[in-house]
Parts: C-alpha cells; structure tokens; sequence
C-alpha cells in the first residue's frame, strides 16, 4: 500500500486505506465493538430480513451496490440470455413459416438464410446489436417477424441503458472520490482559548475542491433513559466551534476541527482518567459536493477512548514559502503535549474557568514560558 512505499506518512489514515493502520501489539483491554472503522464503513450486520422483495423493487441501486464480479456477471449474463431467448423466438418462427425446409426459389422466407438454431441466434445478435452483415434479413412475408423485430430493439435499448448506467454509476461513485480526503488517526483534547476543546484534524489531498463541504460530529455510547430503558447506540450530536456560525467549511488546507466542551457537550464530565475507562466513540462525517462531477460525497471515520489523547495539539502544517503556502502533509497527524487540566471541563466551571484553575494550582501558560525564557538567557551567559 501507499502508506508501506513510503509515500503517505503513518501518522495520518486515509478513509478507505484504514487496513495498513498496524494494530497494538499489547493486549488492549476488552471494550465494545466499534459502530464507524477507522475507514468509515459502518460495522453493523443486518440479519433477519424477511421482505427481501423490497431490493427487487429499485433494481438499479441494487445492481450498483453489488460488487464488481457480480455486476460483469450480470452485465454478460443479460445480453447472452436476451440474445438466446429471441434466438428461440427466431427459430420458432422460421419453423412454423416453413423456413428450415428445403423450398423453392419462388419460396419466400420470413427471415432469409435461417437454416438451424446457429443461424437464428447469430440473427438475433445482429438484431440487438444492429449489426447488418447482410446474409440474413427480414422479409415482408410475416408480420409477427416485423413484430418480434420492434420488441427485440426496444429490449435491446433497455437493457443497453440499465447496465451502462449501471457501468457508469459504479465508477463515478462518490465513495472514490473520499479515498483522498483524510483524518487524523488520533483525536486531542486541550486548552483552546481558555477552554477545553476536543480536535481532530481534516484534509483533502486533491488540488479539485470539495463544495460546501460540512463537518458533523456525534458520540455514540452506552446510555440508559430515565425510564430504565438500555440504548445500546445512542447517537448524541456535539457542536463544533465556527465562527461563521454553521458547520461549512472551506477545505483548501488542512483545518482542525474543534469542539468546545461545555455543559451542552456529552464529553463535558468527562476527566482524563475518565476517557480511558469509559466505552466511548466519536464519529466524525464530512459531507461536499465534488468540484468535478456534482455529485455529493461523504468521508467518515471515528475515534474511540483510546484514540484521544489527552493534554495534546496538533503541529502546524502550512508554511509560507516563496510567496504561497505549502503544505507538509508528514506533520499531518502529529501532536505536541501542552499544560491541560487532568479534570473534566465540569469542574473546571465549578472551580471558575481555566484562568481560575491554573491560579489556584499555581501554573500559568505565561509565566511558564518566561520561566523558560529565563533559564535559556542564563544558559547562555553561563557559556
């Protein structure tokens, strides 16, 4: 795979190229099963349907999702069972009319130069496919032929428009064009502008645009109603800090994605020792609209308690160099460990914010940094 060339950094995973991610070589503690992969398919197993009928009544969704073999299978499979039903039909009719026997040449045929099954399904073909060799051709003798003729195009046509849609829907699908739009194979939580904040960083690696492209977030877990009732999958939607105030994005660079946890957020009494005992998932989707073609693409891919890291952010990728910005996609999923609070976010408002909280532990972002400033000046003048 591209990640094993050397070619795409292990640091980040690609939405449809998540089977190279190397799993933990240490024994990771039992949890749930994940509902969304690392490469957006979704792990749920539907059993015990009993009106299959329903997938018969919207045939062309049901021939684009199958597979490629059994759609080639179709596909063939199709064109050599029309081609041999009117093959028959051509037969029957030259049998009846008299056409396989030995006539004379005052003898006027309904399809000329019919002499065997051969000769009728090479006929039918030519009919279907509107091949003319000029052997073989229809006669005004019979009128059930010239009817047979009308009904074989117009299956022909039918046929034709299914599976070449099909054939086209298959390779133009929007699920190609999300291999190229990536995640970060880890999620951080840390303290963004006086708040804790949980992050996961997004890209596109084509230079085409994603139009109107949106960022929806949601934690699936475990959750039990007032009522008693056990939801096994509660679906709980967070909200993501914009300053546009919506969830469009414009994906040009890589962007970080933010949440800011409060009381509103499922994460919000959640500690770090917390996160890594309870059996939590969020699930990251990205929705556009593809530059090239129109059509809407969604990439998807999700994070569990042990892929959020803890007191951590992302580095910078974009750099400005010879007057554009670059981007170096190496530092796509790297992080870099910075003061954050151990506690959930609801003690921090109990406490009174962040500012509130380093002042009672006695640590300031500030005042670390020029204690750091401080002994880099003494080391110097030391030497």
């Amino acid at each position: 795979m591209l990640s094993r060339k050397g070619l795409i950094p292990d640091d980040y995973v690609l939405t449809r190229l998540a089977e190279d991610v190397q799993p933990p070589k240490f024994k990771a503690k039992p949890r749930k099963a994940r509902f969304v992969a690392k490469n957006g398919t979704c792990n749920v197993a539907h059993t015990n349907i009993r009106e299959q009928g329903r997938f018969l009544q919207d045939v062309f969704t049901t021939l684009v999702d199958l597979k490629w073999l059994h759609t080639l299978i179709i596909f063939t499979m199709s064109f050599l069972c029309s081609w041999l039903l009117f093959g028959m039909i051509w037969w029957l009719v030259a049998f009846a009319h008299g056409d396989l026997d030995q006539n004379g040449d005052d003898f006027i045929p309904c399809v000329t130069d019919i002499h065997s099954f051969s000769s009728a399904f090479l006929f039918s073909i030519e009919v279907q496919v509107t091949i003319g060799f000029g052997g073989r051709m229809i006669t005004e003798e019979c009128v059930s032929a010239i009817i047979i003729l009308i009904v074989q195009n117009i299956v022909g046509l039918v046929i034709n428009a299914i599976m070449l849609g099909c054939i086209f829907m298959k390779t133009a699908q929007a699920n190609r064009r999300a291999e190229t739009l990536i995640f970060s194979k880890h999620a951080v939580i840390s303290v963004r502008n006086n708040k804790l904040c949980f992050m996961v960083r997004i890209g596109d690696l084509r230079k085409s645009m994603i139009i109107s492209a949106t960022v929806r977030m949601q934690v699936v877990r475990r959750t039990t109603t007032e009522e008693g009732e056990m939801v096994p999958l509660d679906q709980i939607d967070i909200h993501m800090d914009n300053p546009v105030g919506t969830n469009g994005i414009f994906l040009v660079s890589p962007l970080i994605i933010c949440h800011v946890i409060d009381k509103d957020s499922p994460l919000y009494q959640l500690s770090s020792t917390d996160l890594q005992h309870e059996d939590i998932e969020v699930i990251v989707v990205l929705e556009g609209v593809v530059e090239t073609t129109g059509i809407t693409t969604q990439a998807r891919t999700s994070y569990v308690s042990e892929e959020i890291l803890w007191g951590q952010r992302f580095v910078p990728t974009v750099s400005e160099e010879d007057g554009m910005y670059a981007v170096d996609y190496s530092k796509f999923g790297n992080t870099m460990k910075v003061p954050t609070p151990c506690c959930s976010a609801k003690k921090l408002d109990e406490v009174g914010g962040i500012a509130l909280f380093k002042m009672n532990e006695g640590v300031t972002l500030r005042t670390s940094v020029r204690r750091r400033r401080t002994v880099a000046r003494r080391s110097r003048l030391e030497s």
